[in-house]
């Protein structure tokens, strides 16, 4: 398996992914994505959208804003519960999540005094907006995740769209999370990229292990089929005591990293803790039943999939550094090379062939 450094130099080097706003600096956790890595990134997207929406008849697409009403993220229960333990070093006062001993082991020997800790906090994880054009400005939020705008245009769905339950809903679109230490490289960031699918169902518990089991086993034969080694992809199942405030069931399909299993899309059983919240419910058009939805959620991180897809494919031979990437994520499918570059007609025919 490829190092870690051996990546980011490659990327950099590439075209595939710059420090964010480098010139001054960079500021961390945001990453730009070069002329092969924004390719590389479309084409990933393309594939879920295509493998997700365009191939079944019981999943419809949606595109929500990224800030929405504060009152949404109230109800989610976001500024309450989403956040991670935060704890601060009593020498120099950096911050590091409370559960990341091996990064405070790490830091406890840059000094040379003996670490010492503050006792953990709660560290609320969306990142705050302000709009308006008069004081006081209207506080808002930058999206944390992309699910809420799944569930706020559920109805809006249902009565647009003709849709009957068992069905889907899903999306692309940018989240943002004041992360406590972003790091290894794109893995951790403030910024980042997510394609998620909500499942509706009956609220019945031999539907629920039906579709959380049928969910979990698409996803990895997904990763699979793009490339990746079975024996480098698992299931982790949630314990009790780490499980999102919304899940009754999760589980991560995690990739063996340089810096260890680390996980790249979960799969949960959200039940009905969001459709609740948000006072929706669904009437069975045929039998009148009315009820609210469980949910299964599908939700993978574009930029961890990405990183991870590079590291699988990198592929050090003899006197070369190959990309074995699959065709259909391939920044470049095809290349045309005229013979010599002096003879205009040759150029012509080559430049014909490249745009059919």
């Amino acid at each position: 398996m490829a190092a870690l450094d051996d990546i980011v130099a490659l990327c950099k080097r590439r075209g595939f992914m710059y420090p964010g706003s480098e010139i001054y600096g960079g500021i961390t956790g945001f990453w730009d994505y070069g002329p092969m890595g924004a390719q590389l990134k479309r084409n990933l997207k393309n594939l879920w959208w295509k493998h997700i929406v365009q191939l079944r008849d019981d999943i419809v697409g949606l595109d929500a804003a990224i800030i929405m009403n504060p009152a949404v993220w109230e109800a989610s229960g976001h500024t309450s519960s989403f956040a991670d333990p935060l704890v601060e070093c009593k020498v120099c006062h950096k911050r590091f999540r409370a559960d990341k001993k091996d990064e405070q082991g790490l830091h406890a020997k840059e000094h040379k005094e003996t670490a010492s800790w503050t006792e953990p906090k709660n560290f609320n994880l969306l990142t705050e907006v302000y709009l308006g054009v008069t004081e006081p400005k209207q506080k808002a939020y930058l999206r944390g995740e992309i699910t809420q705008g799944v569930f706020v245009n559920f109805q809006n769905v249902v009565d647009s769209s003709r849709v009957k339950i068992p069905f889907g809903i899903a999306q692309i679109g940018k989240a943002f999370r004041n992360e406590i230490t972003p790091g290894n490289f794109t893995f951790r960031s403030r910024e980042f990229e997510q394609m998620e699918m909500e499942f509706f169902i009956r609220p019945d518990e031999a539907e629920g292990e039906k579709w959380f089991a049928y969910w979990k086993e698409q996803r990895m034969k997904w990763y699979q089929q793009l490339g990746i080694h079975p024996n480098n992809l698992r299931f982790r199942d949630h314990r009790d005591d780490e499980r999102a405030h919304y899940a009754k069931k999760a589980t991560d399909i995690e990739y063996q990293a340089p810096f260890g299993w680390s996980e790249f899309e979960g799969i949960h059983h959200r039940g009905d803790w969001d459709l609740k919240r948000h006072k929706l419910d669904y009437n069975n058009p045929v039998t009148g039943e009315t009820y609210i939805p469980w949910v299964i959620e599908t939700s993978g991180g574009v930029d961890r999939a990405m990183l991870f897809l590079l590291l699988e494919a990198y592929t050090k031979e003899e006197k070369r550094i190959v990309l074995r990437l699959h065709p259909s994520l391939a920044p470049i499918t095809v290349a045309v090379f005229p013979l010599v570059s002096n003879k205009p007609d040759l150029v012509n025919k080559a430049r014909e062939r490249h745009f059919v």
